[in-house]
């Protein structure tokens, strides 16, 4: 029996990679690995960036090293040949924290100017200037004169000190390429009871933004999924807030809601509705009693998760409405026969065969909304209660200057959306039939 067992593997398939294929698989390897390359440089390139600056208390005058700054101008008014004259270096040192050392000055004097008084620490071999000034502290400022006379050359030139540039050597300390690491940004980030003000303000604005994008795009894919007149002419018309421009929609709708002369305004005055216009970006939040509990709605920011639904719910309903018209109509047919109700048909057939395309449209708009900086900079600037953690970046690296910081809070942006991203793929849910 063995023996006959022993034969059937002999005749099965072999198994393993052969030398052949091994080969070509190392082959294929070889001709993607520039493809590989280029796309770990234009992805992992920034991301480590930003991973390392959030390690480092850098402020935004550090991205340039430490530097001695030199101006150099022409002082006196030789008006003729064997007039005296002075030519100013004006030195300082660019950094108010960091020392520069071996610093060296070298120029080219201007043709026509004979030298007479040198500094102690220049020297002059032709025309070529050579000033060894050595270290000079944080904040450091000084002038060198040279004093001499002028000839008909210096005089006929036209800013003959412009003719050759000063040039300026030194070394210094760069905070962003030493390997000094601190985790102060992030100690600094999460012990502000801010930070996590900003972090519940943007998990609210993401989740119901989302929720919203993919509602509306539900029931408009739903409702435009039956046939009747002029139906390609509306489905194009749903298309507009997602391909306007936002920055022209943003401003239509700060038009439209503005307190003093908005017609949303207007409209709820003259109707009765409210007795004084609502400030609805610039007002934090409306009080309200419930059952006896003072509570307070977040009018600012449920405005701008309003604005985020309605400009990003086309995108939902490009991608449900493809889905459903690849949905066998059969079972509707058969459903309808046996007296399904439209609900019931929707619930019971449509939403099991849409689970697997909301699903990665919720996770798509989950990562762009979380990420979202543009529309609440232009609607609100983040303020009204509305500051999320990419207006937190923006502020914390451009606003303070604060590079370190703003990177930190961007590595906590891309923590969590990692995070997200493995437990939602884990655990989504997943069409029928899948």
């Amino acid at each position: 029996m063995s023996a006959q067992n022993q034969q059937q593997d002999s005749s099965g398939p072999p198994k393993g990679i052969g030398p052949m294929q091994r080969r070509e698989m190392w082959l294929a390897y070889l001709m993607l690995a520039p493809t590989f390359a280029i796309i770990l440089i234009i992805v992992a390139g920034p991301l480590l960036a930003n991973f390392w600056i959030s390690v480092k208390p850098v402020q935004l005058a550090d991205l340039r090293p430490p530097t001695v700054l030199v101006n150099e101008r022409v002082r006196g008014k030789p008006a003729a040949a064997g007039d005296s004259a002075e030519i100013q270096y004006r030195l300082r040192n660019s950094s108010q924290d960091a020392e520069v050392r071996n610093v060296v000055l070298t120029d080219e004097v201007p043709e026509g100017f004979n030298v007479t008084a040198l500094p102690e620490d220049c020297a002059m071999s032709g025309r070529d200037l050579t000033c060894t000034i050595g270290t000079v502290d944080p904040g450091w400022r000084e002038r060198l004169k040279l004093e001499g006379t002028v000839t008909d050359a210096f005089l006929a030139a036209n800013r003959p000190e412009r003719a050759s540039k000063p040039v300026i050597e030194g070394d210094a300390d760069n905070i962003l390429t030493n390997f000094d690491f601190s985790l102060e940004n992030f100690r600094r980030i999460f012990s502000a009871d801010e930070f996590w003000s900003v972090l519940r303000v943007t998990f609210y604005y993401t989740i119901f933004g989302t929720g919203g994008a993919l509602v509306l795009g539900l029931f408009a894919a739903q409702l435009l999924h039956t046939t009747f007149v002029g139906r390609g002419v509306v489905r194009g018309l749903f298309l507009f807030p997602y391909v306007s421009p936002v920055i022209a929609v943003a401003f239509t709708w700060v038009v439209l809601f503005d307190p003093f002369s908005g017609t949303v305004n207007a409209l709820l005055t003259k109707m009765g509705v409210v007795a004084d216009p609502i400030n609805f970006f610039g007002q934090r939040a409306i009080e309200y009693s419930l059952f006896g509990i003072p509570m307070e709605f977040p009018l600012a920011l449920t405005t701008v998760i309003a604005f985020e639904a309605w400009r990003y719910f086309p995108l939902s309903f490009l991608f449900i409405l493809a889905r459903m018209q690849s949905i066998n109509t059969d079972m509707y047919e058969a459903a309808e026969m046996d007296g399904a109700t439209p609900l019931q048909q929707f619930w019971y057939l449509s939403l099991p065969q849409l689970m697997g395309i909301l699903s990665v449209l919720f996770l798509l708009r989950f990562i762009w909304t979380f990420n979202k900086f543009d529309d609440i900079f232009l609607l609100t600037g983040g303020n009204a209660g509305t500051r999320t953690l990419t207006v937190d970046v923006y502020e914390q690296g451009f606003a303070l200057s604060n590079l370190g910081a703003g990177a930190a809070v961007a590595v906590v942006v891309f923590v969590v959306l990692v995070t997200f991203a493995t437990l939602f793929i884990r655990f989504s849910p997943k069409e029928e039939g899948l």
